[in-house]
């Protein structure tokens, strides 16, 4: 067990006279999951945070930070509505659709005010970082009061979900969404009047105020091809520039059905044809492609980011992820509306879903999920020196016991198909430690999620 020293107006479940872990030590790790392979006897030195050197074949050191298990790099949480958290295990009652989901979703989302969104950020990425998530790339489109008036603060929700992920000790993308109709041809209506700004000339200018930090970097989103009408998504795209890009992608069947009658073009082929696909582009769930669609987001070396425990809940099916792999596309994972936030879930569902759909096992490797999971995640967070133990990396470290019930006996190498988030037991992001022995740093996090969720009406 890990240590945490006392933070000025923190309450946390550690003795104040604990040691702190500090810039330039050196952890040890039993195991750790390199570029080469899972290697025994690992020391990783940094400074400040950074990675120095990873040394394989070391002995452990009285003055290094032991970390027993396998140490894999910190997991990116590539696609995240914060306040869905607030839905787990209430929409169930009577079936229904996506559709149906979505508005339970809304009644959330007209609540939400600065204060209450940054509680329950906050909570929602402490469960983040028990799973082993050091950066959340967060697809945020709840921007102005619940009437659509913006606040005196155009940026307060976002720069509420900037303090969240500080507190929990996290990195975090703002892909800050621009959302301007409610379907094709329609006014935004109701609640969804929070989500818009007029136009996208609009969105760019309020967009423009928000600016990273050490621990955030901006990106961008089109929310979806019904919510952002084709002549505005140019816009977008140039407000976005070169930073990370994203979109919710052919998720129903109805919306490609809708898209095609409004343009007659897939949602595929409509980005493409308006400069929306690039390096830069990540398509969420892309579930319902057809072979032109991966074939384009192949040739644009574009990334998709599925999250399987969602499209599983909403009933949306199964994505093409094998095919997309071998067109060339880069495959990340997220925890969307975080039905489960348990990122070895995802990336086992990414496997296992495969499996059922094609009648094979071993569609994907582990080092193939590991990668999804860590590496490719940051990259399309807009984070390309993370998500790997390599001098010059962020000093993000997940330690994962090898002596739970779910992972006795398994072999180091195949970690990815028996962990789950429960098997977590420390997590350090840029050198601190954020949690120990399973506890984060701010202590209950049940509690806290508890006490975020209870003060809404779901």
């Amino acid at each position: 067990m890990i240590t945490f020293p006392p933070e000025p107006g923190l309450q946390t479940q550690q003795s104040s006279d604990m040691p702190r872990i500090g810039s330039g030590d050196s952890f040890w790790c039993e195991s750790a999951w390199l570029p080469t392979g899972v290697t025994s006897n690992v020391r990783i030195d940094h400074i400040d945070g950074v990675v120095t050197a990873v040394e394989a074949g070391s002995l452990s050191r009285p003055e290094d930070v032991h970390l027993e298990g396998v140490v894999m790099p910190g997991f990116a949480n590539a696609h995240s509505h914060a306040f869905h958290r607030a839905l787990r295990g209430r929409t169930h009652a009577g079936g229904g659709t996506f559709w149906t989901w979505r508005e339970l979703m809304y009644a959330v989302a007209a609540q939400l005010d600065p204060d209450s969104y940054r509680e329950l950020a906050t909570a929602v990425y402490a469960e983040m970082a028990l799973a082993g998530v050091t950066c959340v790339g967060e697809f945020h489109y709840l921007h102005h009061a619940p009437d659509g008036t913006p606040y005196a603060d155009p940026n307060v929700m976002g720069e509420a979900l900037r303090d969240a992920a500080q507190a929990a000790g996290i990195r975090m993308t703002l892909l800050d969404t621009c959302y301007l109709t409610g379907g094709f041809d329609q006014l935004l209506q109701g609640v969804q009047r929070r989500f818009g700004d007029g136009d996208a000339e609009r969105w760019a200018e309020r967009v423009a105020g928000l600016k990273p930090d050490a621990t955030t970097r901006i990106g961008a989103a089109i929310h979806s091809v019904r919510a952002v009408p084709a002549d505005q998504i140019a816009t977008v795209v140039a407000g976005a520039g070169d930073r990370p890009r994203h979109v919710h992608l052919s998720e129903q069947p109805a919306e490609n059905e809708a898209c095609l009658a409004a343009y007659a073009a897939t949602p595929t082929q409509l980005l493409h044809d308006h400069g929306a696909l690039g390096a830069s582009t990540t398509a969420v769930h892309a579930t319902h492609l057809a072979a032109a669609d991966i074939a384009l987001l192949g040739a644009a070396g574009s990334t998709v980011c599925f999250c399987p425990t969602t499209e599983r809940d909403l009933a949306d099916g199964i994505g093409p992820a094998r095919l997309l792999a071998d067109a060339g596309v880069s495959l990340a994972l997220g925890s969307d509306q975080h039905a489960v936030i348990d990122l070895f879930e995802e990336a086992r569902a990414l496997e296992m879903h495969e499996r059922l759909a094609s009648g094979e096992r071993g569609r994907f490797t582990p080092s193939e999920l590991a990668v999804s999971l860590t590496a490719a995640g940051h990259v399309s967070l807009g984070w390309p020196e993370a998500g790997r133990l390599t001098p010059g990396a962020p000093c993000d470290l997940v330690a994962i016991r090898l002596d739970s019930p779910r992972t006795a006996g398994v072999d180091p190498a195949q970690i990815m198909l028996a962990a789950s988030a429960a098997d977590v037991d420390t997590v350090v992001c840029g050198g601190a430690v954020v949690v120990s022995d399973g506890v984060h740093k701010l202590g209950d996090v049940g509690r806290l999620l508890g006490d975020a969720i209870g003060r809404l009406s779901t």
